[in-house]
């Protein structure tokens, strides 16, 4: 089968350049808005028969233009938010950012008791991601999910097995950036295409921002 995983449109948060994944977080700035709403016509061809987003309101907006285009029901998964900055919610400052990037590419190298700080493990984080993707992929040949940039940096380089590690770190995730994989939680994933920038192309990429989970350079 097929798997798309789809960053949501820009946040006010990530033009800060804030750590911010507290529930039910921020919605989307104007630019996030047209981002998602391209979103239907680049996925025009793909036979999608399930989209899903997690409980963050900025995944569901996201998700809306398509889900509408599409005629389906946005499922709302549980275990697909964004990684936890736990004590480090809400800091913009280099050594937080750092931090919580070095938890978090650790997990994806496989190092998994790394901790973030006040918050959880890389255990915790694949335990909720894992089940929600095997949950999306149940019997559908073409599912979408709508997550985060960090947390889908994080999975892919864990779980797709011709990915190694250092290709999540050196490779951004713009928002509205797709993830294409083919596989199935049994078999294992393979990754197909890694976009660095919107679905709409270079005029949706917001380069004034200081998104940290965009761009990582600068910190780590």
């Amino acid at each position: 089968m097929r798997l798309f995983l789809i960053r949501h449109g820009q946040t006010p948060a990530n033009v800060l350049g804030q750590l911010d994944t507290a529930h039910p977080g921020p919605g989307l700035t104007d630019l996030g808005a047209r981002q998602a709403s391209v979103i239907p016509d680049a996925l025009r061809a793909e036979p999608i028969e399930a989209i899903v987003a997690s409980t963050l309101v900025r995944t569901q907006l996201t998700a809306g233009p398509l889900a509408t285009d599409r005629n389906l029901e946005i499922q709302v998964a549980t275990g697909l938010h964004e990684i936890e900055a736990g004590s480090l919610e809400g800091l913009s400052d280099r050594a937080s950012v750092r931090r919580y990037l070095e938890t978090i590419f650790a997990w994806g190298a496989g190092d998994l008791s790394a901790t973030m700080p006040g918050a959880f493990d890389g255990h915790a984080f694949f335990e909720r991601f894992d089940a929600d993707i095997e949950t999306a992929t149940t019997d559908v040949e073409t599912a979408v999910v709508f997550s985060h940039g960090a947390a889908i940096r994080v999975w892919s380089a864990a779980r797709a097995i011709n990915m190694p590690p250092m290709f999540a770190v050196n490779n951004d995730l713009d928002n509205t950036g797709v993830v294409e994989l083919t596989g199935s939680p049994s078999e294992g994933w393979t990754l197909v295409s890694w976009a660095g920038m919107p679905v709409g192309g270079e005029q949706l990429a917001d380069h004034s921002s200081d998104d940290p989970i965009t761009d990582p350079s600068d910190h780590v």
